[in-house]
C-alpha cells in the first residue's frame, strides 16, 4: 500500500504488475527505482528486464563530456597533497591518484598493481598493504563491512565477487573493534618502509546528483593526518624522489598519480 503511493499508482495495478498480470510502464520501473533509492546502473537492468531501452549513460573519465567531472577531481587530488587521496570506481578500482598515495602502496606485491589495481584487495591482501597495518583486524573488519554493505545495497555481482574474496583471506588475530570504546572511528595505522609510524582518518566523498553510472560511481577517498607525527612526515616526503622510486619498482602505477 505504501509503495503504491509513493509510485502513484493504485495497489490494485501494484499487485497485478508484481504477479506478472499487468506489464510495467518505463515511467513505473523509474518510479521504482527512484523510489528504492537503487544505483543508476541497477535502474538501467531493471529498464532493460522490462524490455526498455536504458536510460542513464556510462562516460569514461576522459571523454569530452567528462571534463568538469575530471577538473573537479584533478582539483582536489592536487589539493590535498602531499596527504594521500584516490578515486575509485563503485567496486575500489583505482582511477586516479595523487603523489601521496604513493606511499600507501611502497613495499606491496607487484602483482596487485596490475591494472586493474583493487584498493580493496590491496589494502587486505597478505602480500598487500595488510602485511604493514598496525591495526590490521580493525581495518579487516572495517573494511569488509563496508564492502559487505555496499554488495547488499546495489546487488552488484562484481562487488559480490570481491567481498567474496577478501572473505576468504586469512582473518587477522586480536584487534578486536569492540574494545576501543573511545575511539570516535577506526584509524588507518601503517608503518612505512622506512619504519615510521602515520595514522590516518579518511574521509569519503561522491558527486551530488548523478545522471550517468560513471559519475554516480566515482568515490573519492581522502586521507588526514590523525596527529602532527603523520602531518610532519609527509610534508617532508620528497614527491619526485618517492615517484622515480615507484617508477623503478611498479611503473604500471605511474598513469594512475596526477
Amino acid at each position: 500500500m505504501e509503495l503504491a503511493h509513493q509510485l502513484g499508482v493504485s495497489p490494485r495495478h501494484l499487485s497485478f504488475v508484481e504477479t506478472g498480470r499487468a506489464n510495467p510502464s518505463r515511467a513505473l520501473l523509474l518510479r521504482v527505482g527512484e523510489s528504492l533509492d537503487l544505483p543508476l546502473a541497477a535502474r538501467n537492468r531493471l529498464l532493460l528486464d522490462g524490455g526498455y531501452a536504458p536510460m542513464f549513460g556510462e562516460h569514461t573519465l576522459d571523454a569530452e563530456r567528462m571534463r568538469p567531472v575530471k577538473a573537479a577531481v584533478d582539483a582536489v587530488l592536487a589539493g590535498h597533497a602531499p596527504y594521500p587521496a584516490i578515486v575509485t570506481d563503485a567496486c575500489w578500482n583505482l582511477i586516479a591518484g595523487n603523489v601521496g598515495c604513493v606511499v600507501l602502496a611502497e613495499g606491496v606485491d607487484a602483482e596487485l598493481l596490475r591494472p586493474p589495481i583493487n584498493v580493496m584487495r590491496l589494502c587486505l591482501h597478505p602480500r598487500g598493504l595488510a602485511q604493514r597495518l598496525l591495526n590490521r583486524a580493525e581495518v579487516h573488519a572495517a573494511i569488509l563491512g563496508r564492502v559487505r554493505r555496499h554488495a547488499q545495497a546495489t546487488a552488484a555481482p562484481d562487488i559480490r565477487r570481491l567481498y567474496e574474496e577478501l572473505s576468504s583471506y586469512p582473518v587477522p588475530k586480536g584487534g578486536d573493534r569492540g574494545e576501543r570504546t573511545g575511539e570516535l572511528y577506526v584509524p588507518f595505522q601503517m608503518l612505512t618502509l622506512d619504519g615510521a609510524e602515520l595514522r590516518f582518518v579518511s574521509i569519503i566523498a561522491t558527486f551530488g546528483s548523478p545522471l550517468d553510472i560513471s559519475v554516480e560511481s566515482l568515490i573519492i577517498e581522502s586521507f588526514f593526518p590523525a596527529d602532527p607525527a603523520t602531518g610532519d612526515y609527509l610534508r617532508g616526503l620528497d614527491g619526485d624522489r618517492r615517484l622515480r622510486a615507484i617508477a623503478q619498482q611498479h611503473p604500471q602505477l605511474l598513469p594512475y598519480i596526477g
